[in-house]
């Protein structure tokens, strides 16, 4: 390890967006699936990872969602929520927001309750034995209907203590950010902070961006790497102080390059641009390998690296005080 990676490694760190169900690993799958009686289309380890031959977001997401199957039990989530948990410890991550896709288990039969209750345990079981400190962000499904959505709002409302915001994800094309506005103005006013995804490269992302912070009002933006293709929409993200949640190595699979440049940019022009993992089951790098690329890609500077992790600190949905304490230990660890 050089000595720019130990300082990675060793650096408090703050992770903003990491899919819950992307961190399903093939040996996991294949113990999940061997527990609940699932027969696998694979026989070995290596045959799942060789599958993972993603050109863009639909071939990612058809992987991504036939991979659930072996989610089945409350057990299985708590499984799956305490071995991300457990990775993010052991790169020094303090304090992550977790998503969690609802709708991709009730549609197959599994309550609401069954999902929740086995990563809330895995959550309260991490921080009181390694210290890591997590909140929760529901996410709905785009490419399903408002309607749908609405539902899965109404159902969340008795665990709204355990869930600290609501996002958007899956296929961006023709489902625009208009299309959840009514959904998102109700998970306002039940007191859910908002974000929505605005992937690399997608149709009409530029003006799902403006829908996102115009119409919809958002707290933060997952991905937006295209802010940058218009100087109006990227000034005023950074005027408004909105941060972007970057994930390197995914936008890697999923379009031209990890979009490093991008990140560059941010940085100069002082946007609240920070660095993730994603779906770090399927891409092979959680926050740390991918702080290690984008580093390496264009040269980060042990201040860059610092000023990235601040940002994510910054930008957490977390009383200012919980923040300030967070922020004193990176300071403390990069003074020395």
């Amino acid at each position: 390890m050089t000595s720019i990676e130990q300082f990675i490694h060793d650096m408090p760190k703050c992770e903003l967006h990491v899919h819950l169900e992307g961190t399903l690993e093939p040996e996991m799958k294949f113990d999940l699936a061997a527990r609940n009686n699932i027969a696998l289309a694979y026989r070995t380890v290596e045959d799942i990872r060789a599958s993972y031959g993603f050109t863009d977001l639909p071939s990612f997401l058809d992987v991504y969602y036939s991979g659930m199957s072996v989610l089945l039990k409350e057990e299985d989530f708590y499984d799956l929520t305490y071995a991300y948990l457990k990775r993010a410890n052991s790169e020094n991550i303090l304090y992550a927001e977790l998503f969690f896709d609802p709708q991709a288990h009730t549609s197959r039969g599994i309550s609401f309750d069954t999902v929740i209750r086995g990563i809330r345990r895995a959550q309260e079981t991490a921080e009181n034995i390694l210290g890591i400190r997590t909140q929760l962000i529901m996410c709905f499904l785009r490419d399903l209907s408002a309607g749908f959505a609405m539902a899965t709002l109404l159902e969340s409302l008795p665990y709204k203590g355990w869930i600290a915001g609501v996002g958007l994800d899956s296929d961006e094309k023709d489902n625009p950010p208009l299309k959840f506005q009514a959904v998102f103005a109700r998970a306002r006013a039940e007191g859910y902070k908002l974000t929505m995804h605005c992937d690399v490269n997608q149709q009409d992302s530029v003006k799902h961006l403006w829908q996102c912070i115009d119409e919809i009002a958002v707290d933060r933006i997952d991905h937006g790497v295209n802010s940058l293709d218009d100087p109006k929409l990227s000034a005023e993200i950074g005027r408004r102080g909105l941060a972007l949640t970057v994930c390197p190595v995914s936008n890697a699979f999923v379009t031209e390059g990890t979009q490093a440049g991008a990140i560059r940019r941010m940085l100069d022009q002082g946007m609240r641009v920070t660095v993730n993992s994603d779906d770090p089951g399927y891409f092979g790098a959680y926050l740390e390998e991918n702080l290690v690329v984008v580093q390496k890609e264009i040269g980060l500077s042990r201040e860059d690296l610092k000023q990235l992790s601040r940002n994510a600190f910054e930008a957490a949905w977390l009383p200012q005080t919980a923040k300030d304490d967070y922020l004193s230990r990176l300071d403390a660890y990069t003074a020395a």
